[in-house]
């Protein structure tokens, strides 16, 4: 299956995924009798908008590109819509205001010195930049042995100059690896299934995008499954885990910086609360691997000593 992707055909399909669903009972309403399908019916979703059926049922067969700014707000109230939900709304009702380029071919994504070298500087932290396609621009070695990549020195294939970026969403549906790295393997998926549809509409003529779409699309019947939910998300934070080949089991804390003068571009910060095993764990993985004896997926938990009178503190919740 490929999936095709435009403004005007998601923004209906976006609307009627949404007003699904919800239940009448979640917005006030009474509900008589059995309904033929889940969700709310357009009348009443467009009056509970305040707006008109007539207008809802154009914008939901994707007729309509100049919505005002108070007809997005009362859809996004009653639909209930997250603030990554909202802004792709936006973008798919007003698809002029969305990044273009010329014939759809996008400028190379290039990391610049300069944060390559902060990001070196930040040894304490496994960091990746990954750019708008989800390709894997630089990072430290840290983000790399996290991930399992080959390391930023190393002229393995995968980071030769010129050669083919690894690239996230490509590992997590790809990449049997992966899923096993990954604890919440779901919420990965999720997360960077979101990041696609919400970076396909800020660069709709993006064709190296839309060919990944439909690469993962016809490669992953996972990605179908979790794409047609119509997940939005621009990855700001969360908690990950990680079942590392090395080193164990690792929670940590995930915080996304982006690039202001590199829309799309975006530097992945991965660290753990000091004096937690994940932290002593981290701090291993930077270490060198000296082969097999050194890999500890089986081993017991790496312990700390703990402060007199202080327990030892690690979160054992993921939040996707």
């Amino acid at each position: 299956m490929s999936i095709a992707w435009s403004p005007s055909s998601e923004l209906g399909a976006f609307l009627r995924s949404r007003r699904a669903a919800l239940t009448p009972e979640e917005t006030g309403l009474t509900s008589f009798g059995q309904r033929r399908v889940p969700g709310l019916r357009r009348e009443e979703l467009a009056d509970l908008a305040g707006i008109s059926v007539t207008y809802y049922t154009r914008l939901e067969r994707g007729e309509s590109h100049q919505v005002s700014d108070s007809v997005l707000a009362s859809l996004s109230r009653v639909l209930g819509l997250s603030r990554d939900e909202q802004a792709y709304l936006a973008r798919l009702a007003r698809p002029g205001r969305a990044a273009r380029t010329a014939n759809g071919a996008a400028e190379p994504e290039r990391l610049r010195p300069a944060v390559q070298a902060l990001v070196d500087a930040a040894d304490s932290q496994a960091v990746l930049v990954v750019g708008r396609r989800a390709d894997v621009l630089g990072g430290n070695r840290l983000g790399y042995a996290l991930w399992g990549l080959p390391s930023p020195d190393d002229p393995a294939p995968g980071l030769a100059p010129g050669g083919p970026r690894p690239n996230i969403a490509r590992m997590t549906f790809l990449d049997p690896s992966t899923r096993d790295l990954l604890l919440d393997w779901e919420a990965q998926a999720r997360d960077i299934t979101g990041y696609l549809r919400h970076a396909v509409a800020q660069h709709p003529d993006d064709r190296e995008l839309h060919a990944l779409i439909g690469e993962l699309s016809a490669r992953s019947p996972d990605f179908v499954r979790i794409w047609s939910a119509h997940p939005v998300s621009d990855c700001l934070s969360s908690q990950r885990g990680y079942r590392h080949p090395r080193v164990g089991t690792l929670l940590l804390d995930e915080e996304v910086l982006r690039l202001t003068d590199a829309p799309g571009v975006r530097v992945i910060f991965s660290g753990a609360e000091e004096n937690t095993e994940s932290a002593e764990r981290l701090r291993l993985l930077a270490t060198p691997d000296q082969g097999p004896s050194s890999r500890a997926s089986d081993a017991p938990p790496v312990r700390r000593a703990s402060p007199p009178g202080r327990g030892q503190r690690e979160g054992t919740t993921v939040h996707p």
